[in-house]
């Protein structure tokens, strides 16, 4: 098997926003930016688009929040509460990065007050060859109905930990994995397929995002 590792470098976007000289809103964005011998037209292609999503979060959902921030300050000032400073921070793992293959998910975190802060993720995986996303029906391509496979082995996977004593998911949790099962949340590691669900999809947010590593099938 060919092996072959791209290096991988970081882009970082930082800064406290200030309103009234208090700090109302504290953002770090983390990007990745790849570096190779090999296949580097698309790295760099790849890098040109990680770096727009970078700086379009940060001129768009960045700016919202800041107007958002200071309409919470004026409101908890007004009403004597305490000021809560929001927060947002992104960050990635690098999963697979092997065989001409990159595969890595992104964390997206938001506090705007409250109990706890949200996270979204998200992911890519890139074949370095042809310079195409790969798709999860790309993964299972020897699987005729490559989603059935997929959704069982989850099922199973959360009949075991309720077997064994966990059972951190919602009760009705079969009908929410497939109303919540999507194609695109999927990353690759050593082990195998991981698919993801968000906060709440399937579990209560304590249980963290719900994963599940899937064995490679051929």
């Amino acid at each position: 098997m060919f092996e072959y590792n791209v290096i991988v470098k970081e882009n970082l976007l930082q800064k406290d926003m200030y309103y009234k000289d208090t700090i109302v809103l504290t953002y770090t964005i983390k990007s990745p930016q790849f570096i190779s011998g090999q296949f580097q037209i698309f790295l760099e292609q790849l890098n040109a688009y990680y770096e727009t999503k970078a700086f379009i979060y940060e001129n768009t959902n960045i700016i919202n929040l800041y107007q958002m921030a200071i309409k919470e300050y004026e409101y908890s000032v007004a009403n004597g509460f305490p000021v809560r400073k929001y927060e947002t921070f992104i960050d990635y793992e690098i999963t697979y990065n092997q065989n001409c293959i990159l595969s890595l998910y992104f964390d997206q975190y938001e506090y705007t007050g409250g109990a706890h802060g949200n996270t979204i993720r998200y992911s890519d995986t890139w074949n370095l060859q042809n310079g195409k996303r790969i798709e999860l029906s790309d993964v299972f391509s020897c699987r005729n109905n490559h989603q059935e496979y997929v959704i069982q082995n989850i099922y199973d996977q959360i009949k075991n930990e309720i077997m064994n004593g966990s059972n951190p998911y919602f009760e009705n949790y079969q009908q929410l994995v497939l109303e919540s099962f999507e194609e695109d949340n999927f990353y690759l590691t050593q082990e195998g397929v991981v698919i993801y669900f968000q906060h709440y999809d399937i579990a209560p947010y304590s249980s963290g995002i719900p994963t599940f590593t899937i064995p490679y099938p051929c």
